[in-house]
């Protein structure tokens, strides 16, 4: 009697598996049948471009407006130098390519005045983003570089006369094994970290 009584359950669970299964299976390659957490598929937030109810107010059914034509994107870094009646706000954008690093060397000076407070700002940058390679004090000796070789001491051979254009390009684009920043940091920062890295050079 028992075992009547679970072949007809498994008979039941079957036969329920099987119409769930018909259920959800219907004509047509448009029809997705049964959806398993259909919010997923359908947002309710509005996306940035599209989702399953197009926009009906802008066009192509976009959320978000296209650029227009020949838009170039450039950040709008807006730094403020000086204080008082002495201060100016300057737009600080970077478009100068990674392979052209002579051209930032003989063309770039840093437009922030050094002051106590831009240095000490630049250590914590510098710690924050460049010591783990570089090391505390620049002497490419830092936790990472123990593993990943080729990190230079600034107080050494050429590294002890980069200037400001070629620190900014390389913490921009990168250079060698080092990767690019200029994601990450500000252009007003990456100017903190290259007076920093000038104390360094000083060893």
């Amino acid at each position: 009697m028992g075992m009547i009584t679970k072949h007809t359950s498994v008979t039941a669970l079957a036969i329920i598996g099987l119409l769930v299964v018909g259920a959800s299976c219907k004509k047509g390659h448009d029809n997705t049948g049964v959806e398993y957490a259909p919010q997923m598929y359908d947002a309710v937030g509005y996306e940035p471009y599209r989702q399953i109810r197009p926009n009906t107010i802008n066009p192509q059914g976009l959320n978000m407006r296209l650029p227009a034509r020949g838009t170039v994107a450039r950040p709008n870094y807006h730094t403020t130098f000086g204080e008082g009646s002495d201060a100016k706000t300057d737009l600080m954008m970077y478009n100068i390519p990674a392979d052209s690093i002579g051209i930032a060397e003989r063309v770039l000076t840093n437009p922030i005045p050094e002051t106590e407070k831009s240095l000490a700002e630049g250590k914590i940058i510098y710690t924050r983003y460049c010591s783990h390679c570089h090391g505390e004090t620049g002497k490419g000796d830092g936790l990472v570089a123990a593993q990943y070789k080729g990190v230079p001491n600034y107080s050494t051979d050429a590294y002890k006369t980069m200037n400001d254009g070629h620190i900014f390009h390389v913490i921009t684009h990168g250079k060698g094994r080092m990767w690019p920043h200029g994601s990450q940091i500000t252009p007003e920062d990456r100017w903190k970290i290259v007076q920093y890295v000038h104390k360094l050079q000083q060893g």
